[in-house]
């Protein structure tokens, strides 16, 4: 790596700082974050693919449209979803009233929200909890990446070093996700100078192999959004150095993600090569992460690689089964399209471990790709029964 990795969140990178606190939508927890430049940024957004979209996401949508953002609002415990006008309104509101507070243009403010969909934002809590923000900002703070997590088991934070430039991010997801993108939100912060044109490729680049190799549950929410900020205020760096290094901020916060899946008790990586095309090894990928069989073996810590074998069949990629091999961990148990036999001791070791590599060579191509997701447990059913109650 051409990077270091160093410790902290968004505030890791010059010239930023955040911070997370209890408005009064949750009963205690943190659940409101605002994040802010000292100087206007360029930044770049990707989005769920949901046909059914979040006020906050339309709102910054269009507060986006000049490519700069200098601070983001982000609050936790409703998604601001189905809401009408009002919502929009509500959203809009809050990127007036933090505009206000942290002396910047309105069209500067990005807003987020994440939580219960179909509920309307409390606005006073949300206007109070912003009134004399500036002053409560912070350098050397993770408050934010609390403040954003609704069923997370903990907070998702990364920063790296390359060169002169430092890129640091703090993110949210643990159900509700699936490719394109899910219940999940990355607010990525960096002081490297690039344009928008430059920002959205890396950002286009770094999201497809991570965010959207990712799935908890095959459930995709209407709330997602990853946002990348370029301040500049450390000067220009290798788009190379640069795009390598995000891409490691993105992944490793999937993978974060994936761990902290509902319930989870295992990270699954799923390794697809010599697929015929990259198209074809996306589509096997996300079949066995998506699989509810392959997951629940996981769980049960069985080495049933039928599962597998069989999502690889339905995944409509091209294959001949017959130059199908299947490896768990670094036993081969599947080649040539026929079950191998293989070593029960090492089997119980891989099945048992809390993170489980799954490589499938498909023998027909030479594309490869690779893709994050968990095991499925009865916590998460136990889980999702009760969201809204």
């Amino acid at each position: 790596m051409d990077f270091k990795i160093i410790d902290g969140g968004v505030t890791a990178a010059k010239g930023f700082m955040a911070l997370g606190k209890n408005c009064g939508i949750k009963i205690q927890k943190k659940d409101l974050a605002v994040i802010y430049s000292e100087k206007p940024a360029v930044a770049e957004a990707l989005y769920t693919t949901n046909q059914i979209k979040g006020a906050p996401l339309i709102v910054t949508q269009k507060h986006l449209k000049n490519h700069m953002a200098q601070a983001i609002v982000v609050n936790s415990g409703i998604a601001n979803v189905c809401t009408g006008q009002k919502g929009i309104s509500d959203a809009e509101e809050t990127a007036r009233l933090a505009a206000v507070e942290l002396g910047v243009k309105k069209e500067d403010v990005l807003v987020a929200s994440t939580g219960l969909i179909g509920a309307y934002l409390p606005m006073e809590e949300i206007r109070n909890g912003l009134k004399g923000c500036k002053k409560e900002l912070k350098k050397d703070s993770n408050d934010a990446a609390e403040a954003i997590l609704t069923t997370d088991a903990g907070k998702k934070t990364i920063a790296v070093k390359v060169g002169n430039c430092t890129i640091g991010a703090i993110a949210k997801g643990a159900g509700m996700i699936h490719p394109n993108m899910a219940t999940m939100l990355a607010f990525i912060a960096t002081d490297a100078e690039f344009n928008s044109e430059q920002l959205r490729k890396m950002l286009q680049n770094a999201v497809g192999v991570s965010f959207n190799a990712l799935s908890v549950d095959h459930d995709m929410s209407t709330s997602d959004m990853v946002v990348l900020m370029a301040n500049g205020m450390a000067g220009k760096a290798d788009a190379s150095l640069f795009q390598e290094a995000l891409t490691y901020v993105c992944v490793e916060l999937a993978k974060m993600m994936a761990k902290d899946g509902e319930g989870a008790t295992k990270l699954m990586t799923v390794h697809i090569k010599n697929a015929s095309s990259e198209e074809d090894a996306k589509k096997i990928a996300q079949s066995i992460i998506g699989s509810n069989l392959v997951k629940t073996a996981l769980f049960g810590q069985d080495p049933n690689w039928g599962r597998i074998a069989a999502a690889v069949g339905y995944s409509r990629a091209s294959i001949d089964p017959s130059r199908l091999s299947i490896w768990l961990g670094e036993e081969r148990v599947v080649e040539a399209g026929k079950g191998k036999e293989f070593n029960t001791a090492n089997i119980k070791k891989i099945m048992a471990a809390d993170e489980i590599r799954i490589t499938v060579d498909i023998g027909v191509g030479r594309a490869e790709t690779t893709a994050y997701g968990c095991d499925l447990t009865h916590d998460y059913v136990s889980l999702n029964t009760a969201y809204h109650t």
